[in-house]
């Protein structure tokens, strides 16, 4: 895949306020992530090689797999369910809001609706966590099936699929960033 460079928000250009302003929502309501990327090293002395979404990407998801399991579990429960409460009340961020719009997860028949929200309480129940997906790319009815299938894996497989999903999500975010 073709690499990401910022035409404007340059991570090597920019202070630590401006980066976790910038780059602070691209892990959901964990701008902490940000703030140690930068303290990794995201300044002007890093030069180009963070200057891509996929540079600055390899910071955050060292960030995270160093951050420990208590961390990594706060941030998956960061997320908000699919096709939740959060969406049906308008709460989601701006940008969860326009991932779930593009999978038309807005316009779920209610069957749709009931089985999402049964899926979301039973992953919550055994996981202890939400579903994670990045949905961008797919339609509501291919991520119910994928729903159905991950609510039977064991814990730490699904631990790891969702911290997966996670940092895909970040990617893509990261390369939406001008």
């Amino acid at each position: 895949m073709d690499t990401h460079p910022f035409a404007v928000n340059r991570p090597s250009r920019m202070a630590r306020p401006e980066f976790v302003q910038v780059f602070g929502g691209v892990y959901e309501h964990s701008p902490w992530i940000a703030e140690a990327v930068w303290d990794l090293g995201s300044g002007p002395d890093t030069g180009a090689a963070r200057d891509t979404a996929e540079g600055i990407h390899e910071a955050f998801r060292t960030v995270v797999d160093r951050a420990g399991r208590e961390k990594q579990l706060a941030l998956l429960r960061a997320h908000p369910d699919l096709a939740g409460r959060l969406a049906i009340a308008g709460e989601l961020t701006a940008v969860s809001n326009a991932e779930q719009a593009g999978a038309d997860l807005g316009n779920c028949t209610p069957d749709e609706f009931e089985e999402f929200r049964s899926l979301n309480g039973a992953y919550m129940d055994k996981f202890g966590f939400p579903f994670i997906l990045a949905v961008r790319g797919f339609h509501r009815t291919e991520i119910l099936e994928i729903f159905r299938e991950r609510v039977n894996n064991d814990p730490e497989t699904e631990f790891a699929t969702a911290l997966e999903q996670v940092h895909r999500i970040a990617l893509l975010r990261l390369r939406d960033i001008e």
